[in-house]
């Protein structure tokens, strides 16, 4: 990451920028830029304020129209707000990017560019490194031009990052090959950390596969820990770990492999999902996956899409799943009058109640669990150990029938 991150000792402030359109009315673009201003916070970007605007699509040129980029430049240009970056909710085209660059005198960032930055300051590991070094080359790549003008203005700071000896056109093409030679070696690298990867997942036999998989701060991490009594990283954070962490979990003498996951999120970036592809192999290669959900979060059920719409790109093949509504201890709602006879609402409805809504069609394959306040994890538990099971006697039906006819075998 040393070609592109540039990082600043002092917390940024920055204004978020979204757009109210016939896909997404006002209650969701509050929805996602409450989303984006957690993931500035993650970055340790501070947002200050938040403008929205009514567009049947972005405009092509500033994304916002011209009214709106005005306002947005009064505010950034008042000193007393201190204003060094503008983020928007949506990915910028090149030349929407440049544009606004041009037109603001602050840094531009969208949110795909703000998950790859989060991405890279927390990746630990060689592997994940590389990953995320892939996903902002093919990133900056159509951008580059952009990105010229923008370093430009900072060819005598201290901070690190790439360095331009020109803006012309001949460095440009030179510098794109220099970009597109690393790509191509980046990929190469992947390629090898794949194999191995690969090597690894066949070393360890036919014991079962659980992945836990689910949006990003729901607790997935934190439920590892409690399964498999190891120390994986957890923080109230977005991406709080990118390296995926398998451990061995023992239930009633019947041992799996468990695996925790990098979270998805609203947009995804496709540079990312492309460059975690041996990471998303444990996903793809699992045989019974664990959807974690965080109930407590006001927009759950579109978590769940997301997160099962994501699983579909990544894998056609149909799996067992489990999902598990953590974070009970966080539910809250608004209590009744006895007498209230208006039908349940997001607003009004209780736990008991909610439970009773579409979840109640999922039977015995959901739970719901606190694995911060260790909440109902032997119902899980119970759970899992049924459901693996299955898998293990399907897989070795001999061996279960020896186990279960052992006395009368061997008497």
């Amino acid at each position: 990451m040393k070609d592109f991150i540039i990082t600043d000792t002092e917390t940024e402030r920055a204004v978020l920028v979204g757009l109210i359109t016939p896909a997404q009315n006002e209650a969701k673009i509050n929805e996602y830029l409450d989303e984006l201003d957690f993931l500035a916070a993650t970055a340790g970007i501070m947002a200050v304020k938040r403008f929205t605007q009514r567009l049947d699509m972005p405009h092509s040129v500033t994304f916002v129209g011209s009214g709106k980029l005005q306002e947005i430049k009064t505010f950034t240009e008042d000193e007393e707000n201190e204003i060094g970056m503008v983020i928007f909710d949506d990915e910028l085209s090149p030349k929407q990017l440049r544009n606004l660059e041009a037109a603001l005198k602050v840094k531009i960032m969208d949110r795909t560019s703000l998950i790859l930055d989060i991405f890279a300051g927390r990746a630990q590991t060689a592997h994940a490194k590389t990953q995320v070094e892939l996903a902002q080359y093919n990133y900056m790549l159509p951008r580059l031009k952009r990105l010229w003008t923008h370093l430009e203005r900072q060819s005598g700071s201290g901070s690190g990052g790439l360095r331009m000896r020109g803006p012309g056109e001949t460095q440009l093409e030179t510098d794109r090959r220099i970009i597109l030679t690393k790509i191509a070696k980046l990929k190469e690298d992947l390629k090898e950390i794949d194999r191995q990867k690969s090597n690894q997942r066949q070393n360890r036999g036919k014991m079962v596969r659980v992945a836990l998989v689910g949006y990003t701060n729901v607790g997935k991490s934190t439920l590892m820990n409690l399964l498999s009594k190891s120390e994986v990283f957890a923080e109230n954070k977005l991406f709080a770990t990118l390296d995926t962490t398998v451990r061995k979990v023992t239930i009633d003498n019947l041992a799996f492999l468990l695996t925790d996951t990098v979270g998805f999120i609203r947009k995804l970036p496709t540079e990312l999902i492309e460059s975690f592809k041996s990471t998303l192999d444990e996903v793809r290669e699992a045989d019974l996956l664990v959807h974690v959900v965080d109930i407590s979060h006001p927009a759950f059920e579109e978590q769940i899409e997301v997160v099962a719409q994501t699983l579909n790109d990544i894998t056609k093949e149909e799996k067992p799943v489990i999902i598990v509504f953590n974070k009970i201890d966080s539910f809250s709602y608004i209590e009744k009058e006895s007498d209230d006879l208006t039908p349940p609402t997001k607003e009004n409805i209780s736990f008991e109640e909610l439970k009773q809504t579409w979840m109640h069609k999922l039977h015995e394959n959901c739970v719901f669990i606190s694995a911060k306040n260790k909440q109902n994890i032997e119902e899980l538990r119970t759970l899992l150990y049924r459901k693996a099971k299955e898998i293990h006697v399907q897989r070795f039906p001999y061996n279960d029938f020896l186990y279960q006819n052992y006395e009368e075998i061997f008497d």
